[in-house]
């Protein structure tokens, strides 16, 4: 069993930054890709950035230069640090842990969530 807490979420102006928390603790033989995910308001979940254990970064086009992921392999933590934040931004923030380099059922791990707004 693996629980996944995200942090760091609120409400912030636009052009403002947050820095997003991901800790992954339980039972964890190895942890693989470490994601974050949101779900924009009326929107299915879409993927924001992922990190691979080999330090490979993924980044969706629309935030592309403006978040950065980076991890702590010691601490099987994940961060997402946000920068130059827009109203679009706004939504909850998942983070995913895999357990497997090609995850089935029992080895994908979510967090709660946490919100972020980009508000005036």
């Amino acid at each position: 069993q693996v629980h996944v807490v995200e942090s760091g979420g609120g409400l912030v102006q636009p052009g403002g930054s947050l820095r997003l928390s991901c800790a992954a603790s339980g039972i964890i033989f190895r942890i693989y890709t470490m994601g974050w995910y949101r779900q924009l308001p009326g929107k299915q979940r879409e993927l924001v950035a992922r990190i691979t254990d080999g330090g490979k970064t993924t980044y969706d086009r629309s935030v592309e230069g403006r978040f950065t992921i980076s991890r702590d392999y010691a601490k099987d933590t994940a961060y997402l640090e946000m920068n130059s934040l827009r109203p679009d931004d706004t939504g909850i923030y998942y983070c995913n842990v895999d357990t497997s380099p090609h995850p089935g059922p029992g080895d994908e791990w979510w967090g709660q969530g946490t919100q972020v707004t980009v508000s005036p």
